[in-house]
């Protein structure tokens, strides 16, 4: 049984900083990309960040703007998230996603339960 399984996420207020992880269970890691989505209320999930499978590079969404860094631990089976200069608009749940390389990130393979990051003051 495959399990993506999200940490990491609570209240932090304007600028401050979180880290997520993802562990990842079940399946073949180092076979899967990896992908941090997150849907804030009332808007459709967007992708924040994909990481090719060793990890060696990564592409982030334009409104990132250089405050996060993503990585993976192959080893470990996790990915992380390490979110810096946090605002309001960064509310969201927090969601890691594996997808096979023959598998498009409109429909990964697999999800997991989200974490949700919440910035107010």
């Amino acid at each position: 049984q495959v399990q993506l399984v999200e940490s990491g996420g609570g209240l932090v207020r304007p600028g401050g900083s979180l880290r997520l992880s993802c562990a990842a269970s079940g399946l073949g890691f180092s076979s899967y990309r990896m992908a941090w989505f997150r849907q804030a209320p009332g808007k459709e999930r967007e992708r924040v960040v994909s990481l090719t499978l060793s990890g060696s590079n990564t592409y982030y969404a334009d409104f990132v703007e250089g405050r996060f860094t993503s990585s993976r631990d192959n080893a470990k089976n996790t990915i992380y998230l390490q979110m810096n200069s946090l605002q309001p608009e960064d509310t969201a749940v927090y969601y890691c996603a594996a997808a096979r390389v023959t598998s498009s990130w409109s429909n990964p393979d697999y999800w997991g339960q989200g974490t949700q990051v919440t910035v107010s003051s």
